[in-house]
């Protein structure tokens, strides 16, 4: 991503120390963002094509192609710093997150599909596809991003506990007692 790196290195220091402390976030975005298109490009290819009478399936296949390209982009960059599990067990977790994350994606699709007959021939074919973009494509987009941001930092790529986490942890827990090195405490 050495395009990016030019690209921060550009910015004024007082917009860079506003910046850096969401980096991570913004990454996410960025690839999300990618992610967005791919799907996008890839649903409306399908439905228009292959897959004409069955959008939601369409939209399934083209989250999966995308997911896989986010997989890689995020394990790559966005995450890179976090981590520390074998990456088949990250990878599995990936998925699994992913797919409820498509689940997620597809409700207001499948809402506005066979609850509010958003599709022909009760709507127009240009309804029918602004109401596809709208409910697929934002909306399930913006539903199934923000739990997957949640997951993603909680269980896929959680933050490394080092030693002086795991004593700051402990010594925060009420009712903990800490060890002492007093010799009163000896007695």
């Amino acid at each position: 991503m050495a395009f990016v790196e030019k690209m921060v290195n550009r910015l004024p220091e007082r917009i860079l120390v506003r910046v850096l402390p969401h980096a991570e976030m913004l990454k996410f975005l960025v690839v999300g963002g990618i992610a967005f298109i791919v799907t996008t490009v890839l649903f409306f290819g399908i439905k228009w094509t292959v897959l004409p009478q069955h959008p939601v399936t369409a939209n399934i296949l083209a989250v999966l192609i995308a997911t896989v390209l986010s997989y890689v982009l995020n394990r790559e960059w966005s995450f890179a710093q976090r981590g520390g599990r074998q990456r088949h067990h990250e990878a599995a977790l990936f998925f699994i997150v992913a797919g409820i994350g498509l689940a997620i994606n597809q409700v207001p699709l499948w809402t506005s599909r066979y609850v509010f007959h958003l599709r022909q021939p009760e709507v127009s074919v240009l309804m029918e596809n602004f109401a596809d973009f709208i409910s697929g494509s934002i909306i399930g987009t913006l539903l199934a991003t923000a739990f997957r941001w949640w997951a993603m930092r909680r269980y896929v790529f959680p933050e490394e506990a080092t030693d002086s986490q795991v004593v700051l942890d402990i010594e925060a827990t009420p009712g903990t007692k800490t060890p002492t090195t007093d010799a009163t405490a000896l007695d």
